[in-house]
């Protein structure tokens, strides 16, 4: 545990202050960003959907790529006009507890706030057919993702609480990692996403070389959820597989709107894409990932509070600023009559 510990802090000072430095070369011009994960992964289908709804009142939002939940939690701190990032709850919780005894990890997550807890992410551990569990990666080698992503953070810490010593941890992203295992190069690969995953669901896979792992290991529960990944949600997946899950969380920045202009802009851009995404659930669980069909805005993490600025976006009487008029209802429609009946009755 203790070299995580040192990993993570360091990616933590590292990319907070080569974030910090990218933000003063940027222009002043003010932008909606969201950083979200790798273009097969679902944070990026997520972040795309929100953006979707800026749309349809004239508010861009930027979706941009990284290499995960480490690098968009320093984003949200750190990176200028980065409003939003989504990142996995193992890490926000693993942050809190280191939290309390070291000052420069204080100092990185000071600000940062929930937005919305999101949905379930299962861990994906794809291996070559002869591997049965999660032990049987002893002596293999194994892909753990970057080290600035959820996926290194989460199997790092799944093969520590194991006591599970594979020959090489190698720092690879999923999408390099599925050819190399495929060509035999390496044994196994762990993957963090929401289920579907597209690197899974459009990949030609084997299923006589290769399966996911179970993971049902008692010592996982303190930190993860039981889930399971139902029959035939990939291809090469025949058998329902039962998994262990993290909460995906939408973190953003408490925005102070008396500082200065850019937080008064920030605060407003997080006020309205929270309004927008209340008030849009049915239309992103009808049309957006299937991940939004199973969010839960009452799972909130332990230990982290929401932001300010979220909470004024979710009140009743908010508007978002909309850039163009939002297409009014048919003359003859009483849907905007009993929508505010119904809010005069709850008062």
């Amino acid at each position: 545990m203790r070299s995580i510990s040192i990993i993570v802090r360091g990616l933590l000072i590292a990319a907070g202050a080569s974030l910090l430095f990218a933000s003063v070369s940027q222009s002043a011009e003010f932008e909606h960003n969201i950083m979200t994960g790798g273009p097969t992964g679902t944070y990026i289908r997520i972040g795309q959907d929100m953006a979707a709804l800026g749309a349809q009142c004239g508010l861009t939002l930027n979706v941009v790529e990284s290499a995960g939940s480490l690098e968009n939690f320093v984003g949200v701190r750190q990176r200028r006009n980065t409003q939003f990032g989504i990142v996995q709850s193992d890490v926000l919780e693993y942050l809190k507890t280191y939290e309390a005894n070291d000052a420069e990890v204080q100092d990185a997550v000071r600000g940062v706030r929930i937005m919305f807890p999101l949905y379930n992410e299962e861990v994906h551990v794809l291996a070559r057919t002869g591997i049965s569990g999660i032990k049987d990666l002893e002596g293999k080698k194994v892909a753990v993702g970057v080290k600035d992503s959820g996926t290194f953070l989460t199997a790092s810490l799944i093969l520590d609480i194991l006591q599970v010593k594979a020959a090489e941890r190698l720092p690879l992203n999923p999408d390099q990692a599925l050819p190399q295992l495929q060509a035999g190069e390496i044994d196994a690969f762990f993957y963090v996403a929401g289920a579907p995953a597209s690197l899974f669901a459009k990949a030609d896979i084997d299923p006589e070389k290769f399966h996911l792992l179970p993971i049902t290991e008692t010592p996982l529960l303190a930190t993860y959820t039981k889930t399971s990944v139902p029959a035939g949600t990939y291809g090469f997946q025949k058998d329902p597989v039962d998994l262990v899950a993290v909460k995906a969380v939408l973190m953003t920045y408490d925005y102070d709107p008396k500082k200065n202009a850019y937080h008064r802009e920030s605060c407003a851009s997080v006020s309205d894409f929270s309004s927008l995404v209340i008030n849009g659930m049915d239309k992103l669980r009808e049309n957006g990932h299937p991940k939004w069909k199973s969010v839960d805005l009452t799972a909130l993490p332990p230990g982290w509070q929401v932001g300010s600025c979220v909470k004024a976006g979710m009140a009743l009487d908010y508007a978002p600023t909309c850039t163009k008029a939002v297409e009014a209802a048919p003359a003859d429609s009483n849907e905007e009559y009993l929508n505010l009946l119904k809010q005069r009755l709850k008062n």
